[in-house]
């Protein structure tokens, strides 16, 4: 068997985040952007020009022609899927049918059905799947998580995520999901940010003790839970688009704190521990920029003939759609 060694990739979806994206696939090495497909053909056309993919497809033929095309296309091992929320799950299945490797922009599903959906089929396939949770792959996320499972602040007992902040409306009014009853609102787009942290640092049974919400257009625009493990452990999570506020994770263990700036995207730590005089301030920068990593992880598990990773596996996915299921549930009844 020859292994592989250029990774070549499909995006599917041609939004801002697939611009985001394919500027850093332009640094990775082993990579090859092959084809893009969106709706529109002077859309896919001017996409392909600028980041130099071989082929853009769109829907000049019928509805869904483009990204039906690319993953025919035998020519791609990868496909990154940009789509807006709702189309996720009919994408990913179609994609990991047609055997190839699916990258998807976050939340990978709108519940913890659609995503034990997709896992299934991914399993039955046989094919990698790995929801784009970059948080996980930076570098200072990696350095809180050497810190922790050193005991630098004992056993941890609470967990804050906050992503809070006062979005643009003309942005949010333009924006082709956020607004939807359906696949809309800030929990979907920044509390599955949140809901990492709680999935990978507090173990797995977390109840919701308490939750609230704020709507706008029938979507919510604020979200604050307060969350409780067996044993005594607890969290807080707390999204918002329409006030100011922290952008913040605080990790509380037995034996002192870590504070994290931009749980989405984090590149700064302040370890406090009794034994410090002091805080201790970590600058831990981008390698290279905050989409880098989890590409490079990636295409290092597609060269592995993986199927799964071990950082965003499939079980973690689940584990935070079902967090966000309980806090959505728990917040439109109160």
């Amino acid at each position: 068997m020859v292994q592989m060694t250029t990774v070549r990739w499909g995006i599917v979806g041609a939004g801002g985040i697939a611009h985001r994206f394919a500027k850093s696939l332009e640094r990775v090495p082993g990579t090859e952007l092959r084809t893009i497909s969106c709706r529109s053909e002077a859309k896919a056309h001017a996409f392909a020009r600028k980041f130099g993919a071989k082929a853009a497809y769109s829907d000049v033929d019928g509805p869904d022609a483009g990204h039906t095309a690319l993953l025919s296309d035998p020519d791609i091992d990868a496909v990154y899927l940009a789509l807006p929320h709702g189309l996720h799950r009919v994408w990913a299945a179609r994609a990991l049918a047609a055997g190839k490797a699916v990258l998807c922009e976050k939340p990978a599903a709108l519940s913890a059905d659609e995503m034990r959906a997709i896992a299934d089929t991914a399993r039955g396939c046989g094919a990698l799947f790995m929801e784009a949770m970059k948080a996980r792959f930076e570098p200072a996320y990696r350095e809180l998580r050497r810190l922790l499972d050193a005991g630098a602040i004992g056993e941890v007992r609470r967990v804050e995520v906050r992503l809070l902040g006062e979005s643009d409306p003309a942005a949010l009014a333009a924006s082709s999901y956020f607004f939807d009853p359906v696949q809309g609102g800030v929990l979907l787009d920044m509390g599955i940010y949140c809901a990492s942290w709680l999935a990978d640092l507090l173990p797995a049974d977390l109840a919701v003790t308490s939750a609230e919400c704020a709507l706008s257009r029938g979507v919510d625009v604020w979200v604050r839970a307060e969350l409780a493990a067996p044993g005594g452990a607890s969290a807080l999570l707390e999204c918002g688009s329409d006030r100011p506020g922290p952008r913040s994770a605080l990790v509380v263990g037995t034996e002192g704190a870590i504070e994290v700036n931009l749980p989405h995207r984090p590149d700064a730590l302040r370890v406090m521990c009794p034994a410090d005089a002091e805080p201790r301030e970590l600058r831990v920068p981008y390698e290279v920029d905050d989409f880098y990593p989890q590409i490079a992880h990636f295409c290092e598990l597609v060269r592995a003939g993986a199927a799964e990773s071990p950082i965003m596996p499939l079980a973690a996915s689940v584990r935070c759609a079902e967090i966000l299921d309980a806090i959505r549930a728990a917040s439109r009844q109160g």
